[in-house]
């Protein structure tokens, strides 16, 4: 049974255009990372750092956190996965992760190979303990999901819906593919299910969307491509491996001045159909309706949280 009340679980002023993974090993690389433009700062503790370098890793990260200015970024913390053995516990590396990186209040925590509900919670209930223990607000530390296995994908609806705390799911098409089977490709059409499964349960469940890392770091316009139809398909962001990416990916997953514009001009003549007692109406030679209007209000309230719109 989910313990959320939907309606209000996203947090629409909260942007995760580009969501940027960075090693949390490295203190150097994330000083530079506070200064770039990217919405929100994952920093790793999985796969960005060697097995024998996690002890160090969860030391810098809680340093960074402790003396460095993210600005408005968003401060996040990617836990090493879970044990597949079953039952499920929180132990090993995950529970070493949290148990340290706590002391540095880190905004949210980033879950990956999430494939049970259960996942999502051992966490959540974790940081109700803590949270209560130290008087902190209830449910001030976020949490969001990495989809990556095929088990993952399968349960997805579950997920959605595992706390209060959950905000977004990120799939991580690399590992889904390797569990999969399947051979990466340009076109992407191997997990493009995937892809529409977590659209379809982040918009059910009012969470967030983010799209899958584009390896090439040299093929800006494939990531704009792809940035594109993630767009197209629902995702809120993408989450990006190198800065070079960040521009591209904010400039995508944000409305643009054409968009912004058409999106205001229906505003305001559905204000004005509305006040004559219309209800549906012809604008540009097309229909437009209550979830015409409601689309548009979207498109609005994206370019006021991008700061493109006052």
């Amino acid at each position: 049974m989910a313990d959320k009340d939907f309606t209000d679980s996203l947090r629409p002023e909260l942007l995760r255009r580009s969501v940027l993974f960075v090693p949390g090993d490295s203190l150097r690389k994330i000083n530079k990372a506070t200064e770039l433009a990217a919405d929100s700062l994952i920093l790793d503790l999985e796969d960005g750092v060697a097995f024998n370098r996690k002890a160090e890793a969860r030391r810098t990260v809680v340093e960074a956190l402790g003396t460095l200015d993210f600005g408005r970024r968003e401060r996040l913390v990617r836990l090493n996965p879970f044990s597949t053995l079953a039952p499920v516990q929180l132990e090993g590396l995950p529970a070493e992760d949290l148990s340290v990186t706590l002391e540095a209040r880190p905004a949210g925590y980033v879950i990956p190979k999430v494939e049970t509900p259960e996942h999502i919670r051992l966490v959540s209930d974790y940081l109700d303990r803590v949270e209560a223990e130290r008087g902190w607000p209830s449910n001030s530390i976020r949490l969001l999901a990495m989809i990556e296995t095929a088990r993952g994908v399968l349960n997805i609806g579950q997920i959605a819906q595992a706390s209060r705390r959950l905000e977004a799911l990120v799939l991580g098409a690399e590992d889904l593919a390797n569990d999969l089977g399947a051979r990466r490709t340009r076109a992407g059409w191997e997990v493009f299910y995937a892809r529409s499964a977590i659209v379809t349960a982040a918009a059910a469940f009012g969470l967030q969307a983010i799209d899958m890392v584009f390896v090439d770091l040299n093929d800006l316009p494939g990531l704009e491509e792809e940035c594109r139809f993630a767009r197209q398909l629902g995702f809120a962001g993408k989450t990006a491996i190198h800065p070079r990416q960040i521009e591209v990916i904010n400039r995508l997953f944000a409305p643009s001045p054409e968009e912004i514009e058409q999106a205001m001009r229906l505003v305001q003549a559905f204000a004005a159909h509305q006040a004559a007692g219309a209800g549906a109406f012809e604008l540009d030679g097309k229909m437009v309706d209550l979830p015409v209007m409601r689309a548009a209000e979207s498109v609005l309230a994206k370019a006021r949280a991008a700061g493109l719109l006052n």
